[in-house]
């Protein structure tokens, strides 16, 4: 029995479809839909068009449902078919003012208006004070109002496409009992820097309206500026939000250095996804990495006999 199992549903109908192997599923932590790859063989009056779903499954268990978003053929027998979930539709813009409202109600209202199928929500909490979005697309919106949640909480959700329903969860709820070591891929390579979105200074600035005096808020780290310099992040604050607790909370989120690994073809798990955490234990020479580190991106490909998956991996608590 095959274990790779793929479905267009058109016209009323439901097509288990013969492919190639090396089906291709893509996910990326944030700002990216989840894709699906295939090489499809025509014939036994097969047909579907753009816009048609597609269902995927694996050895018994359920990995994509979206839709066909291109098409195209190399001969007469076979069609190369691109599929999308749901956060495809997130590249359409819209507009939203709002006021004292959570991320997670954000995103309630971008799947009323777009009709789009919600899964397992967790409760943001944080309530954003005020914010308008003119014209902007739907991913820019989600992630604005989850990177103010992070940045007064110190909390991080992921917002995904889990087979057909959007979840947005803690991503501490995404960690995984997966560890990488030197021996799980063909090849690696790791970077280590304080070059981008490290800052050991955070300096928050509110104009306070009735005393009509600048407000400053500081967080800092003094041994790390004393080991790299100062490096600091300089941002506004609203009137309702709390300066110091902000300045602090951005401070433990980017007052490190940002880990990068890059690592090809190591074992397949149809748990991985984009924002899900896994535990890295590799010996580099002078070099030792032990830490959990985020999924930035996973490429998972899928044949009868073996699963592999491509991935980039970044540091657990880094913000990009």
């Amino acid at each position: 029995m095959s274990k790779c199992k793929l479905y267009i549903l058109a016209y009323n109908q439901i097509f288990e479809c013969p492919i190639e192997e090396g089906i291709v599923w893509e996910t990326r932590r944030k700002g990216t839909p989840g894709k699906l790859t295939f090489n499809v063989l025509t014939g036994d009056g097969l047909m579907f068009q753009e816009g048609h779903a597609v269902r995927f499954d694996y050895d018994g268990q359920n990995i994509f449902f979206g839709f066909i978003f291109t098409k195209s053929r190399s001969n007469n027998r076979i069609i190369t078919v691109t599929a999308y979930d749901q956060l495809r539709y997130f590249k359409n813009k819209a507009n939203y003012t709002y006021n004292a409202t959570s991320a997670v109600t954000v995103l309630k209202w971008i799947a009323r208006d777009f009709n789009l199928q919600l899964g397992n929500l967790d409760d943001t909490k944080y309530q954003i004070p005020s914010r308008s979005e003119d014209d902007q697309e739907l991913f820019i919106i989600m992630d604005n109002a989850l990177s103010e949640t992070t940045k007064n909480t110190n909390e991080i959700y992921i917002l995904y496409d889990d087979y057909g329903l959007l979840n947005l969860r803690n991503v501490k709820s995404l960690q995984l009992d997966i560890l990488i070591d030197e021996e799980s891929g063909e090849n690696l390579e790791y970077t280590s820097s304080i070059e981008e979105n490290t800052y050991n200074k955070i300096m928050l600035v509110r104009e306070n309206k009735k005393s009509g005096k600048r407000e400053i808020f500081i967080a800092q780290d003094s041994a790390n500026m004393n080991k790299w310099g100062v490096l600091q992040y300089t941002d506004k604050v609203d009137e309702n939000e709390d300066g110091n607790l902000k300045a602090i909370a951005m401070l433990k989120l980017y007052n490190q250095k940002s880990r990068k690994l890059h690592i090809n073809k190591v074992f397949g798990d149809v748990r991985v996804r984009g924002g899900s955490t896994i535990a890295v234990q590799m010996y580099l020479g002078d070099l030792t990495i032990a830490n959990f580190m985020m999924v930035e991106t996973v490429k998972h490909t899928f044949y009868e006999s073996d699963h592999r998956m491509d991935l980039s991996l970044i540091g657990g608590e880094f913000v990009a």
